[in-house]
């Protein structure tokens, strides 16, 4: 049977131009093998939906060219060969694209049964937040209990995450952020070092605080010499965006002395298999944390998907504290 055969109407997010609008869309069709459709309930925002809207970071070959890299919803239909999800199920999913639609197919591999006892609201800032940080944390650098983490923008819907994912594994954190009150948010998860980084460089008093073996850096620029200055013999610094430019000035020889390692790093673009492991990652090592409430996704707001354009600008303006969500159905 033809794509055309099984596909229908939904209603997505349309890029026109840099504006959005919310339209009938072709639907997905029914899922392939080890895939699943899920009737998206909730999405959320994420920087790079802003950056692909503004069409500098399009989606990977084949991927949705909708917004969205997470949704929670209800499983509405399943390919061949998934038999541990079923019509009805609630569910969360790390997507590559497609999240700002009724209807979403994903591979089944990076796809969760919502934590116990956790709202489908809840559900959605988890996926992305959570996968980044784990990936990151304890696959790319590889933290060890006891070592040490400077975490920029710690008042990101990531970063909250990050500052409490860290600190259940014994991995104490010193956040940066822009003002008095995010800082307080990043104390209340677990920070136990803060600065304020309108108040000059962060360098004197993360040596203070006895130096980092890691830092989680989606800032790039100027910072990466500064992270350099703070690093403890056989540190690294894992660079995750570029909201301070592309370009950056590294000293070698304090990398080649103290053993520094600088990692560039991204799940968008990984392989299913990659994303299928780390989800089953967290669904091992995380999921229990959430369903006893130890840890939990810190949401700023939400927003009905028909002002997305407001949400948008919102997140754009560093105003949120925590993840911010756009509701899809009931």
């Amino acid at each position: 049977m033809s794509k055309a055969e099984t596909s229908y109407m939904i209603k997505a997010i349309k890029v026109t131009g840099g504006n959005l609008s919310w339209e009938p869309w072709e639907g997905p069709g029914e899922p392939p093998a080890d895939h699943v459709e899920i009737e998206v309930v909730w999405t959320a925002i994420n920087r790079a939906d802003l950056m692909q809207r503004a069409g500098v970071y399009p989606p990977p070959p084949g991927a949705s060219d909708i917004l969205g890299l997470e949704v929670s919803g209800r499983i509405a239909s399943v390919g061949s060969g998934v038999t541990h999800l079923k019509p009805g199920d609630e569910v969360c999913a790390l997507l590559t694209g497609g999240g700002y639609a009724t209807r979403v197919v994903v591979p089944a591999v990076q796809v969760l049964p919502v934590p116990k006892g956790v709202s489908l609201e809840t559900a959605a800032a988890i996926p992305e937040v959570f996968a980044t940080a784990w990936l990151n944390l304890y696959h790319e650098a590889a933290l060890k209990p006891g070592e040490r983490v400077l975490l920029h923008a710690g008042a990101s819907g990531l970063g909250t995450a990050v500052i409490q994912l860290a600190t259940a594994f014994g991995n104490p954190v010193f956040a940066t952020a822009g003002d008095k009150a995010k800082l307080e948010v990043c104390r209340n998860l677990g920070a136990s070092g803060v600065w304020n980084r309108n108040e000059g460089s962060f360098v004197d008093a993360v040596t203070a605080w006895g130096g980092v073996d890691m830092v989680l850096d989606p800032v790039g620029g100027n910072y990466i010499a500064e992270d350099q200055r703070v690093l403890n013999v056989d540190g690294r610094i894992v660079l995750i965006g570029l909201m301070g430019g592309r370009m950056a000035e590294v000293d070698l020889g304090i990398m080649l002395i103290k053993r520094q390692r600088l990692i560039g790093s991204t799940l968008r673009s990984r392989t299913v298999e990659d994303k299928g492991q780390v989800m089953q990652a967290l669904y091992r090592h995380v999921w229990p944390l959430l369903a006893a409430g130890q840890i939990e996704p810190l949401i700023d707001s939400t927003w009905p998907i028909e002002e997305v354009e407001e949400a948008m600008a919102y997140v754009a303006e560093n105003r949120n504290t925590g993840k911010v969500l756009l509701k899809i159905s009931d």
